[in-house]
């Protein structure tokens, strides 16, 4: 079973990820929710909102991917995540993480959690003006995704 992804985030950032995503995977609509949470709105509400687009969205294992750990978006995430066993949670997101998800996103839950936080740190790098610094040497996988690698 393919999982679901949820994009769950400060206004506008969500919806401009998924579309970034949708540029890559053009195919990532059926999979990938984006919830753009207003700075007014109301927790309570966001929550309902939330939980009303995952049920739109099917049934099946969940990957929520909040922006920040302890902001409105990430907290009613967490709500979502605890009324869901099938539901995994991981804050931070960024466009590699993101990325590395929807490439992996027929693996085993817990094993997509592992490929997107990796995804996410190894996509974070300083860059001097002629290589990279600190980049680990990866090993393509050729199978899977290689331009993400």
């Amino acid at each position: 079973m393919t999982n679901r992804i949820l994009l769950i985030a400060h206004a506008p950032l969500a919806d401009a990820l998924a579309q970034c995503a949708a540029h890559v995977f053009p195919d990532s609509g059926e999979h990938l929710m984006a919830f753009d949470v207003e700075a007014s709105a109301d927790p309570v509400v966001t929550l309902q909102e939330a939980q009303a687009l995952v049920a739109k969205g099917g049934s099946g294992p969940l990957l929520v991917l909040s922006d920040v750990f302890g902001a409105t978006p990430h907290n009613v995430a967490q709500e979502l995540a605890k009324q869901r066993a099938d539901t995994r949670l991981v804050a931070g997101v960024n466009l590699p993480m993101l990325l590395r998800a929807l490439c992996y996103r027929k693996e085993e839950l817990d094993s997509l959690v592992a490929r997107a936080v990796a995804g996410g740190s190894q996509g974070i790098m300083q860059v001097t003006q002629t290589t990279p610094q600190n980049q680990n040497t990866r090993v393509h996988d050729h199978d899977h995704c290689h331009h993400q690698q």
